[in-house]
């Protein structure tokens, strides 16, 4: 008979293409899991893994057998999720994922009313970014992940993954409070061609998308700093060290010396959450989307 928690092992090295991050994404040592897939190969009398420099890639067995325990894996979330829905009851644990300002502006309120509603129910929150997120839910790694999009350059999603909108968040454009076009009403991107820009870091969703933005208006970025957080982005466009993007969700008081305005254009981030397809059905899952929705529907 194979072992499933040995075959859940193996699936996880297939989908982080190593020892050490299958470790990381089980929460287990990395000895604890080469030591399971010795004893799966024990069980299977053939050989899974093979060295690859430092490090492994499955061999063909290896494959054939993560295929297939990738396919008992999701019967068994069905049956759980089957299972779930019979009982009619959100209980057990709810793993989350949510971008910064999402965690901030939606989930305090999320979280407590999911508390209050189902208290059988175990729910974990980690802070998040989209594409992560999205591979991490694929992956079975997370449950539900509350994403973003630009309206001008959506978010891919692999298939499978089930999607509800949540809110329109309109964005502004933040700047010092001594710059030329504070307190005039709403801008263009075009005003600020000139200025330098305070982004998002490197490769990140956000950060990408004000580059394809500013250059669709003709307007070649000067970035000067980047910074993960809105407020740290806030903070710095207060010190008079650029201007910025500035979303409304989850914003709170604007630091001292810093103003902002609409664009005439509106920009704006579509929020929703996805869920993997085969987990619909747990009204686990079904609670936190109601509760994202009325929280949405709030800050809407």
């Amino acid at each position: 008979m194979l072992n499933l928690d040995r075959l859940r092992i193996l699936y996880a090295v297939a989908r982080h293409g190593s020892v050490s991050g299958a470790a990381e994404g089980l929460h287990v040592t990395t000895s604890a899991v080469s030591q399971q897939m010795a004893k799966l190969e024990r069980e299977t009398g053939q050989q899974l893994l093979a060295r690859n420099g430092r490090g492994v890639r499955l061999t063909d067995a290896g494959r054939l057998l993560a295929e297939h325990a990738r396919r008992i894996i999701s019967q068994l979330e069905l049956a759980e999720a089957d299972l779930e829905a019979h009982r009619g009851r959100a209980v057990g644990e709810l793993l989350l994922a949510a971008f910064p300002t999402a965690a901030r502006g939606l989930f305090p309120a999320v979280l407590a009313a999911l508390r209050a509603d189902h208290p059988q129910l175990r729910v974990r929150l980690r802070e998040m970014e989209p594409d992560a997120a999205v591979r991490e839910l694929v992956r079975g790694d997370i449950d539900l992940a509350v994403v973003l999009d630009w309206y001008n350059r959506p978010l891919s999603l692999p298939g499978g993954l089930a999607k509800e909108p949540l809110l329109d968040d309109p964005a502004d454009v933040a700047m010092p409070a001594d710059h030329p076009r504070a307190g005039s009403g709403p801008v263009e991107l075009a005003d600020f061609a000139d200025d330098e820009w305070i982004s998002w870091p490197g490769g990140e969703f956000c950060h990408d998308w004000l580059l394809f933005t500013l250059r669709g208006q003709g307007i070649e970025p000067r970035l000067c700093h980047t910074a993960g957080e809105h407020h740290t982005q806030l903070a710095l466009v207060g010190a008079g060290l650029g201007v910025a993007v500035a979303p409304r969700l989850g914003r709170g008081p604007l630091p001292e010396g810093v103003a902002v305005a609409p664009v005439r254009h509106p920009m704006k981030r579509h929020v929703y959450a996805v869920w993997r397809q085969e987990t619909d059905r747990r009204p686990s899952v079904r609670a936190a989307v109601e509760a994202l929705r009325a929280a949405g529907a709030v800050r809407d």
